[in-house]
């Protein structure tokens, strides 16, 4: 068996190659389509001699490469290791909203099957997945950032406070340097834009949780439980445990969803991760960061489209290695 699932590994894992190669020739010729010149976008209507814009337009080294806007010559990798962690930590705080929300609602909605309260929750997936992201942004800062004043509605962390970077993560970096202020600020922070985008993302779960649990819960194996007399929250626990296969593959693709959409929520918060930074370079042309950034979320969800390959390889001895 550790044979086959070690070839299996393999495999899965030399898919990401031709995938971001693939992806970085399409990203390319999309770029090079596109009118404008990242150089004059640069520089505007300032007066430019040939020989300048001939050096300047030889700034590309097959690589990340160096930025071609303000602040111009940074390497992309700088800004990559600057924004990437900040994309990362909405990402994880988002994608727990959505999880912890979508399991408990679509956990209730199968065990109070053909009810008020079942159809309460399938409203509520429909109108979770058809909320506009910025929309619902908006509405979230207006009300606990406005009206009641209890939370931020943009940034990462409160002005003046200092935090020693560590991971990037501002509040794993406070957790582990003790700056309990900073990781408060960091908390407060977070919460409207992870709400958010955890909120939309969650009606999702809560149809395939509950289509799901609502399957196993009428196989025999949960009549015998009840016929035993096992507590109703422990056959719950098993018809969830049973039913969490399919949703374990919706996890990995919604959390490599977040990673490369979040550019709606970081825009609306002015939360300065990946998601503004490629739209700011798309202004400029910038043709070294965009490549840049897409190849690095490319190599990224890749590897976590391996991880849940793996993880439901090993959840369901069904898959053939």
């Amino acid at each position: 068996m550790a044979r086959g699932i070690g070839q299996y590994i393999v495999i899965r894992g030399l898919m990401i190659i031709p995938t971001i190669l693939i992806l970085y020739t399409i990203v390319f010729i999309f770029l090079r389509i596109l009118p404008g010149n990242p150089v004059l976008a640069v520089v505007g209507t300032k007066n430019i001699s040939p020989e300048q814009l001939q050096h300047l337009m030889k700034m590309l080294h097959g690589d990340f490469g160096v930025t071609l806007a303000f602040p111009m010559g940074k390497p992309v990798v700088e800004y990559l290791k600057l924004r990437f962690p900040a994309t990362l930590e909405l990402t994880i705080f988002g994608f727990t909203v959505s999880v912890l929300l979508g399991l408990l609602t679509g956990t209730i909605a199968a065990t109070k099957k053909g009810t008020k309260i079942d159809t309460g929750m399938r409203l509520y997936s429909i109108i979770a997945y058809t909320l506009f992201i910025p929309w619902f942004g908006m509405m979230l800062q207006y009300v606990f950032g406005i009206h009641f004043h209890v939370l931020p509605t943009s940034g990462r962390i409160d002005p003046g406070i200092e935090l020693q970077r560590i991971t990037g993560l501002y509040v794993l970096d406070s957790i582990l340097t003790g700056n309990w202020e900073a990781f408060a600020s960091a908390i407060r922070h977070i919460i409207l834009p992870a709400t958010t985008l955890g909120i939309v993302l969650s009606g999702a779960y809560t149809r395939l949780v509950r289509n799901n649990m609502v399957d196993v819960l009428s196989q025999d194996f949960i009549r015998s439980y009840y016929a035993r007399g096992v507590r109703d929250w422990k056959v719950t626990w098993y018809a969830l445990k049973n039913a969490f296969i399919p949703v374990v593959t919706l996890m990995g693709l919604q959390f490599a969803i977040l990673l490369g959409g979040a550019v709606l929520t970081e825009t609306t918060f002015n939360w300065p991760g990946m998601g503004t930074f490629i739209v700011d370079r798309i202004d400029y042309r910038d043709y070294n960061a965009i490549q840049g950034a897409v190849v690095f979320f490319a190599f990224f969800v890749g590897l976590i489209s391996l991880i849940v390959d793996i993880v439901y390889a090993l959840l369901d001895p069904r898959v053939k290695y």
